[in-house]
């Protein structure tokens, strides 16, 4: 029987100079993301846009959200395989392309690099296939419409 998860965030601009959105230039596009529990997310747009670079861009929040649903999913199917990972570090990476003339733009592609430690080299093989699985099983990659690509590495202590 299916269940529904149901998630909440507020976004709050904070980038109000004095004059509000009266020019294109003249407000900040700051602004805080938050949710019962966790601290605030300082927010802006990518700086291409007149952000600040300081602040996160809701195209890295996407691309962080993909890399995090990944690895909480590998790391749970590693653990009910009996497979010990002892670090895992991906540095992720994502495009987007844009449209000068509408304004829009999208994501075309999101590769993650995921490079796993594991305890015993004898696991090497199974985890690395276990990538495949948590890619199948990552509620975010599969809400996406672009293709979410891993190439990972492994290797032990």
């Amino acid at each position: 029987m299916p269940h529904q998860h149901t998630y909440r965030t507020t976004v709050t601009w904070t980038g109000n100079l004095g004059t509000g959105t009266s020019g294109y230039r003249a407000y900040r596009r700051d602004h805080d993301v938050t949710a019962d529990g966790p601290p605030p997310i300082a927010g802006s747009s990518d700086p291409t846009f007149r952000g600040d670079s300081t602040r996160w861009n809701p195209e890295q929040l996407l691309l962080a959200a993909l890399s995090q649903c990944h690895m909480l999913a590998y790391l749970h199917l590693c653990a009910d395989n009996g497979i010990v990972v002892t670090d895992y570090v991906d540095t992720a990476t994502g495009s987007m392309t844009t449209d000068n003339k509408t304004g829009s733009g999208h994501f075309t592609e999101v590769v993650l690099h995921p490079r796993v430690t594991l305890a015993d080299p004898a696991d090497t093989d199974t985890a690395t296939a276990l990538h495949d699985h948590a890619h199948r099983v990552c509620f975010v990659a599969n809400s996406v419409n672009f293709p979410v690509r891993h190439e990972p590495s492994t290797g032990t202590a």
